[in-house]
């Protein structure tokens, strides 16, 4: 598996209405990225997912991709 990002990300924090920085995370199923993927740090990773979980209840990420 490969690091999506090979350097640590310089986002000071993941902001829910930012969801162009968030699409990075998400996959093409609409699912959030792993750490592993994403080389973030545990507290970072909570954090993005918090972010991303906002912007889809306000409808600016989707649940789910439209295959």
């Amino acid at each position: 598996m490969a690091k999506i990002f090979k350097h640590r990300t310089d986002v000071a924090y993941f902001d829910y209405k930012d969801f162009k920085t968030l699409q990075r995370y998400v996959n093409q199923f609409g699912q959030i990225e792993s750490r592993k993927k994403t080389g973030l740090k545990e507290h970072e990773q909570r954090r993005l997912a918090v972010a991303i979980k906002r912007a889809r209840h306000i409808a600016l990420l989707p649940f789910v991709a439209n295959n």
